[in-house]
This record gives structure tokens, C-alpha cells and sequence, in this order.
């Protein structure tokens, strides 16, 4: 019989509605409990959850994070609460002996994080961020295109976006803009993805420098620094190549990943929630400029690569083989030091990015 890493989701936030239905579809996963501070809520919140995606047992409500901890009929914890508060949970949850899944930006700055994945690589528990475009199956193929020498060939710019245009009322009502609960605002909202696709396409080697513009700020609770809410950052990396990345509350939907090299260029248009059809893609161009006579003109020569997989709420969709691929490793009493060790890489340079745009885009030097 196939073993099954028994889930319980530490706190009711929405993003927590697709994941259940992730965890629902892994083969390998079970959710148990939901636990809430308030015992109602949680179980408002499996009643609206299980009414659309049922578990064949429904999971039970827990009033109190402490007595989801301490359950002994649990595996692993899934945590979305604010990043502000995460440290303390992740570190109890490890302690106990649970895996974590950990939503992002995973803490309040890198020395919170390396605390989180040393507790949990002491207690030998899986920890892993839920970045979920990382476990596609159209990631495998991005790298093998870019290691192709013939299609992209030196790379020299990595340019990439990610932002959503937020309604007024965001700024003062969502937790988003609150300096305690997430004061990395839409640099750690969004930025988390476009610093981990840069990373992904240098093959995780740290960038040497870094400069990041605030191009607006807010802050709902009043306190000295400002929540960015419209941010972009230029990165250096020791080869020369350099990176630049967006994100913002204030321009329409946007998730692009450009890479730019001597031979083409590589674009994925949906890298971080894909587009509906079932076919993931990115497309390569090795343009050629021609000149015949009084004639100007540029060959496009792009070609389009996919793979099969749905966007959501599907067993072939990336959440779900987040979660799957997830559960493996806890099962396995394996944990891969992979996982923690791309976060604090991410973590850091979201922080560094933070750094330099609270003092006017100052250079900061790995």
C-alpha cells in the first residue's frame, strides 16, 4: 500500500483553497485538520472546501495553532499565515517533527529563514517553499534550451515582470500593505517569483551587486518604512550578465521571463500561473537581419516548445506536483537541501533589494 503523508494547514488564507485541492489531487496527500484561531472559521473553511473538492474523510477544524502542532496524527504542516508571524510556526512545527511547506516570502529577512531551515534540517523534517512553477514540467525544458548552446548561446540579460493592478481599497484592508505582517509588500508578494527565475536561469549562482528603485510605497499601519508597491531592481552576476525584474500593484496582470543571449532570445509569457489550455509553452527566436539591396528587413526564425499539463486543479497541474513531489521527499526520510537552500538564496536578495530601495537605489555587494 502506497504511504500518505497526512497534511495539516496551519491558518485559513485563500491561497490555501487552491493548494487543498493540490494536495487533494497528489495521490500521495491527505489533508486532516485545518486549524484556525478561531475554531468556526476553520471550520467554515473546510465546509466550503470540501463542498467543492471532498476529501472522503472531511478534515477536522482545530481552534489554536499550538494544538495542530502538538497533534500526533499529522505529518506535515502547510503554513500561509502573514510572513510575519511564520518563524516562530515553522520552527514549533520542526521541533515536533513535522514537515513544512512554507508559503512566501518565506520570513522576515534572511537570518529568521536560516533559522527555519536549520531547525528543520536538526529535526531531519522536509522544508520547501511553494513556489509552485518550480515542480512544472515545463522547467526541465527551459533548461534544456538554455543549455543548448545553438538557441540562446551566451547568456547576457535576464528581464522579467510580474504585477496585478490592485483595486483602491487594497491598500488599506489587505495585509499586503501592513509594515508588520509583509513588509516586503509587492517585492515579496511577486518578487519572490521573478528573483527565483532569475536564479533558476543562472543555474543559482548569486549575483556580486544590486540596485533596487522604490517606484512607490504605502503603508496601511503607519510606521516608518514605507511597503513597496511598485519596485524594480538591476543585478550584476560575476560573468557580466545582468538581470533586471518588476513588480507592482499598480499595472495589470503581467508574468513575463525574457532571456536574452548571443545566439536568441527565450520568452515565457505565463511563467508563474500558466494559461489555461493544457499546453505550457515558451517560445525561442534567433532573429536574422537581412539586407537586400534597398531592402531591410528581419527574419523572425522563432519556434515554439510545450508540454502537456493543465494549469490548475488537475493532477497533472504544477501545484499538485508541488505538493506530490513534496510529500516523496517526506516520506522518503530524505529531506533534499536543495529546497531550503534556494530559499535563503531567494530570501537574500529579496533583502538586499529592500536594503537598497529604503536608501535610494545604494548599491549593495554580495
Amino acid at each position: 500500500m502506497e504511504k500518505i503523508l497526512r497534511w495539516g494547514i496551519l491558518g485559513s488564507a485563500n491561497i490555501a483553497r487552491k493548494n487543498w485541492d493540490a494536495i487533494r489531487n497528489s495521490g500521495n496527500g491527505v489533508i486532516v485538520a485545518v486549524a484556525s484561531r478561531d475554531e468556526a472559521r476553520a471550520q467554515r473553511f473546510i465546509d466550503e472546501c470540501q463542498s467543492e473538492a471532498p476529501f472522503e474523510e472531511a478534515p477536522r477544524a482545530i481552534g489554536g495553532y499550538d494544538e495542530m502542532i502538538a497533534a500526533d496524527d499529522l505529518d506535515a504542516i502547510y503554513i500561509p499565515l502573514p510572513t510575519g508571524m511564520r518563524k516562530d510556526w515553522v520552527v514549533k512545527a520542526a521541533n515536533a517533527g513535522k514537515h513544512v511547506m512554507c508559503e512566501k516570502p518565506c520570513a522576515i529577512d534572511s537570518e529568521e529563514l536560516e533559522t527555519m531551515t536549520s531547525t528543520c534540517a536538526a529535526n531531519k523534517v522536509q522544508f520547501m517553499d511553494g513556489v509552485m512553477y518550480m515542480h512544472s514540467d515545463r522547467m526541465p525544458k527551459l533548461r534544456e534550451a538554455l543549455d543548448d548552446p545553438k538557441n540562446v548561446g551566451e547568456i547576457r540579460r535576464i528581464a522579467s515582470a510580474f504585477s496585478f493592478c490592485a483595486p483602491p481599497e487594497f491598500f488599506g484592508e489587505n495585509i499586503r500593505g501592513n509594515s508588520e505582517l509583509e513588509p516586503a509588500g509587492a517585492l515579496g508578494d511577486l518578487g519572490w517569483y521573478t528573483i527565483r527565475a532569475t536564479l533558476f536561469v543562472m543555474n543559482y549562482e548569486m549575483p556580486v551587486s544590486l540596485r533596487a528603485t522604490m517606484l512607490s510605497s504605502t503603508d496601511s499601519n503607519k510606521t516608518s518604512d514605507g511597503v513597496p508597491t511598485e519596485l524594480s531592481a538591476e543585478l550584476i552576476f560575476a560573468n557580466g550578465t545582468s538581470a533586471t525584474f518588476y513588480n507592482s500593484f499598480l499595472t495589470e496582470n503581467q508574468q513575463w521571463l525574457h532571456v536574452s543571449g548571443s545566439k536568441g532570445h527565450l520568452k515565457v509569457d505565463d511563467f508563474v500561473l500558466p494559461h489555461p489550455g493544457g499546453n505550457l509553452g515558451f517560445k525561442i527566436a534567433n532573429p536574422n537581419f537581412v539586407q537586400q539591396d534597398c531592402k531591410f528587413f528581419m527574419e523572425r526564425n522563432e519556434r515554439e516548445y510545450s508540454v502537456e499539463e493543465e494549469a490548475n486543479n488537475h493532477p497533472t497541474a504544477q501545484e499538485t506536483k508541488l505538493f506530490r513531489k513534496f510529500s516523496e521527499l517526506a516520506l522518503s526520510g530524505a529531506p533534499d537541501p536543495f529546497w531550503p537552500d534556494i530559499s535563503i538564496k531567494t530570501q537574500k536578495i529579496l533583502d538586499a533589494c529592500l536594503v537598497s530601495a529604503r536608501n535610494d537605489g545604494q548599491q549593495i555587494e554580495f
